[in-house]
């Protein structure tokens, strides 16, 4: 009753702050105050078994409370602290991803402080009131005294300390780095809509994408937005332009999507001649697709070389990457009409013309020349000189152009009007001439294995067949992976150096520092084997808001460290020496070590094991938590004391007058 006492008033104060700080409760917010419950037991439980155990030594209420707060509040002070300073990083962190996950180092951070104060203020208070039981432990206390002699005992040998610590720290290390599951950018979430693209024929107006493609769709659909064939439909888009048309399309019934995806790429956008349709299920993240993008960028000066290569590389990529949809952000073919216009040397030397005046009259002629600003009295407005229209090259041409000379001539003399075809846009990227084609590698291949493939069986012969000056560029989402990974990895360096300096502050000893810190490659291997035990069910990468996880499991498997270490340096400063000062600190620890990991794995197994639509958003990450926190409690009981006495000496007995033999016997 007591340690569920810190639960209410934990949240509250959680709630209230979040208030203070502007934030809204979302998937985010609410699955760090499901772990943020688990937190606060934990801090509950280290406090009250502290305080029970002085009470199983006889002593009163209010004493055992007294000596039981003194003895863990350095402790949790630094738990909390090393959370804090390891959550806090990902709330002012730039990127994306770790602006979508600053809620929940909000709300993590704010809960462990609600619950390191609640912890040393109300329930010491409520225990020396309400703790009325003595030797509440007693049973107990004979098991972990067992557990704690078991594992002193082993560590009795200085052949098996090293050979421990080589396990316990290499082992984790290899295995993490060999079992890591593939990388990817974003989780997979869905939305309940289907989203399509539709590339158009070039020079395809307004008028004819009306009649030829939105009416037949609004025909299309009408029977399922009527209720009349399933699935239902709950509405529809369709936003039409020059360069193509986008659409989307929402069942009645979310648990339809798999129904309507398959309607719509089979029935509904089939026997449009000319057209690339591309359909697929809409992406919560924004975008089309589903957020697993590579922008796979050619760039070269010559452009009929680079649209051959990015022909080559278009149908390379489709032979590589089976089930991948590629689009070209151009067209692949010079196949949209266009109007070029030479200038005549001779003949505008001849009026008193440069290039830079007739090119003047062209964009008159065309969109219109900019002539200056005309202010109205309350803002200032364009002036725009603007040509009567015409509507053929011929037209165009005959346009009569009044000159210096005095004499109207047709622009036709001025410059050579010619009808052509080319690109259907100019792309630079760095100033580079850049052809960009779009890949959405299948459903059940991760991103960073899609760019593996591309860098392996793709790049080498797109490469061979660019000119000189050719290069290969990977945007789009591989891009912000790549940049995303970097920071990640830069972040975690900040935030375990950050670690160390802080628990050297704390220890007042660099070594118990070390100790702790040495702990958090089995936390890692938890988490990656969680990981992998979960893709054995469903689906699942090591996408950037897992990688979070490992960022928050830090701050996390050191409080059990804390708690192991504190406690042996505090009976190592009251006489005792380190074997009996591990021992004492493990048969002390073990059971609040073991009650606060079960509550905090309890507290995140409904991440990991409730269904729901955003549950695939934190899946990941719950699952990282889960294991990190599981391995770390189970083997840190065995690796913290080993560290502690790595380098003790085995024991000694001194020598009397009466154990030495007499010179004459020697």
């Amino acid at each position: 009753l007591l340690v569920g006492l810190s639960i209410p008033i934990c949240l509250t104060v959680t709630l209230v702050m979040l208030y203070a700080f502007g934030r809204t409760l979302n998937v985010i917010s609410l699955a760090g105050l499901a772990f943020g419950v688990g937190q606060s037991l934990d801090t509950a439980i280290v406090m009250l078994e502290a305080i029970a155990q002085q009470r199983d030594r006889g002593l009163s209420k209010v004493e055992a409370t007294h000596a039981g707060a003194r003895q863990v509040w350095p402790a949790l002070l630094a738990s909390t602290v090393t959370a804090v300073i390891v959550f806090l990083p990902i709330v002012f962190m730039q990127d994306a991803v770790s602006q979508l996950f600053a809620d929940l180092a909000l709300t993590i951070s704010i809960a462990v402080i609600a619950s390191l104060i609640v912890s040393v203020t109300v329930l010491p208070l409520a225990a020396s009131r309400w703790l009325n039981t003595e030797n509440v432990h007693k049973g107990s206390n004979d098991m972990y005294a067992a557990i704690a002699q078991w594992i002193v005992r082993w560590t009795d040998s200085p052949r098996r300390r090293y050979a421990t610590v080589g396990v316990l720290f290499l082992a984790p290390v290899v295995l993490t780095w060999a079992l890591l599951p593939p990388l990817d950018y974003l989780p997979p979430v869905k939305r309940d809509a289907i989203d399509g693209f539709v590339q158009l024929p070039p020079g395809t107006n307004i008028e004819t994408v009306e009649r030829e493609f939105v009416q037949p769709i609004a025909q299309r659909l009408a029977p399922y937005m009527a209720g009349e064939k399933e699935p239902k439909l709950k509405n529809y888009y369709v936003l039409a332009g020059a360069f193509g048309t986008n659409f989307g399309i929402r069942p009645l019934d979310p648990d339809d999507i798999d129904e309507l995806g398959k309607l719509v790429n089979e029935e509904i956008t089939v026997g449009f001649p000319d057209t690339q349709i591309f359909a697929t299920q809409g992406n919560l993240f924004g975008g089309f697709g589903d957020g697993r993008n590579i922008d796979f960028q050619l760039q070269a000066t010559d452009f009929p070389a680079l649209l051959a290569a990015a022909r080559s590389a278009e149908k390379l990529i489709q032979e590589k990457l089976p089930g991948a949809q590629v689009q070209a952000f151009q067209g692949l073919e010079l196949a949209e009409p266009e109007l070029r216009l030479s200038p005549n040397d001779r003949r505008l030397n001849e009026i008193g013309w440069t290039r830079g005046d007739i090119g003047t009259v062209v964009r008159a002629l065309g969109d219109g020349m900019f002539v200056g600003e005309y202010f109205d009295g309350e803002r200032r407005l364009d002036v725009i000189l603007r040509a009567s229209k015409w509507d053929s090259p011929e037209a165009l041409a005959q346009t009569p152009i009044a000159t210096p000379a005095g004499s109207v001539l047709p622009l036709g003399e001025l410059v050579a009007v010619e009808s052509t075809v080319g690109a259907g846009g100019l792309r630079r990227v760095d100033g580079h001439r850049t052809i960009g084609l779009n890949v959405s590698p299948p459903k059940e291949m991760s991103l960073g294995e899609a760019i593996e493939v591309l860098q392996r069986d793709v790049e080498p012969a797109v490469r061979a067949s660019l000119p000189a000056d050719g290069s290969v560029h990977y945007e789009g989402n591989a891009g912000s992976l790549r940049e995303a990974l970097a920071n990640m990895a830069q972040n975690l360096a900040m935030a375990l150096i950050a670690l160390f300096l802080l628990l050297a502050a704390l220890f007042r000893s660099v070594k118990d520092s070390l100790f702790v810190i040495l702990t958090i490659p089995l936390a890692s291997f938890g988490g990656v084997l969680a990981l992998v035990l979960l893709r054995l069910i469903t689906p699942q990468t090591l996408d950037l808001l897992t990688m979070i996880g490992f960022v928050v499991l830090m701050g996390l498997v050191v409080n059990n460290a804390i708690l192991l270490v504190d406690q042996a340096r505090s009976e190592m400063r009251g006489g005792a020496d380190v074997r009996a000062a591990v021992e004492s600190a493990l048969a002390t620890r073990t059971r609040p070590i073991l009650l606060t990991t079960l509550t905090t794995l309890f507290g995140m197994l409904p991440l990991v094991l409730v269904p729901g639509p955003g549950s695939v958003l934190y899946r990941g990450l719950g699952t990282v938590l889960v294991g990190g926190m599981a391995v770390n409690s189970v083997f840190t009981l065995l690796l913290l004391p080993t560290l502690l006495r790595l380098r003790e000496k085995p024991a000694t007995f001194p020598s009397t007058e009466s154990d030495r033999l007499p010179v004459e016997a020697l």
